[in-house]
């Protein structure tokens, strides 16, 4: 009997602080599962309920910018260090600084996307994301090493690739519901 209203009690308090976060009404889910009285509608022997906890997109949408603003950042400031250090980092001619940061901050928004795309369809979202986050880093580093100008052009521009993810896939994963 005690138990019961603990339970009632404390998907109450979960239903104030998380309101909208819940997929059905707690005490619904409290009363099916503890037994202590039958939900509305709900005859005996029906399947037994779940109440699943949903991330708020809007977090994952902020750290994601902020983590793509970061790694934009970070990425041109390494880019513009090697470049003063005589790095020339050149495709076909030299890269603009400009279009590291727009390229990782774009990134950045994918990774944003395959982090709510896990979150929606995977039981492991955490575990797929950084596998496929580690995936695509190694690929993104593949035209660097083999269309880089030279070797010191080929090892900054997949360094600079590396730093990226090093900033942005933390963020993300953070953010997955596992």
């Amino acid at each position: 009997m005690g138990r019961g209203r603990s339970v009632q009690t404390t998907s109450g308090a979960l239903a104030k602080i998380l309101p909208g976060y819940l997929s059905i009404p707690p005490v619904a889910f409290v009363d099916a599962i503890s037994g202590t009285r039958r939900a509305a509608g709900h005859p005996k022997g029906a399947p037994s309920m779940s109440m699943t906890l949903t991330a708020p997109t809007s977090s994952l949408r902020r750290a994601t910018v902020a983590a793509g603003a970061a790694g934009a950042a970070t990425t041109t400031a390494v880019a513009a260090v090697l470049r003063a250090a005589g790095d020339h980092l050149a495709v076909s001619g030299q890269v603009p600084l400009a279009a590291f940061a727009q390229f990782v901050f774009a990134g950045a928004v994918a990774g944003g996307l395959l982090v709510a795309l896990f979150n929606r369809r995977s039981a492991a979202p955490r575990r797929r994301f950084l596998q496929t986050a580690a995936a695509l880093t190694a690929l993104s580093c593949v035209p660097a090493l083999v269309a880089g100008d030279g070797f010191a052009s080929k090892i900054g521009l997949a360094a600079t690739h590396l730093v990226a993810a090093a900033i942005i896939v933390p963020v993300l994963a953070h953010h997955t519901t596992d």
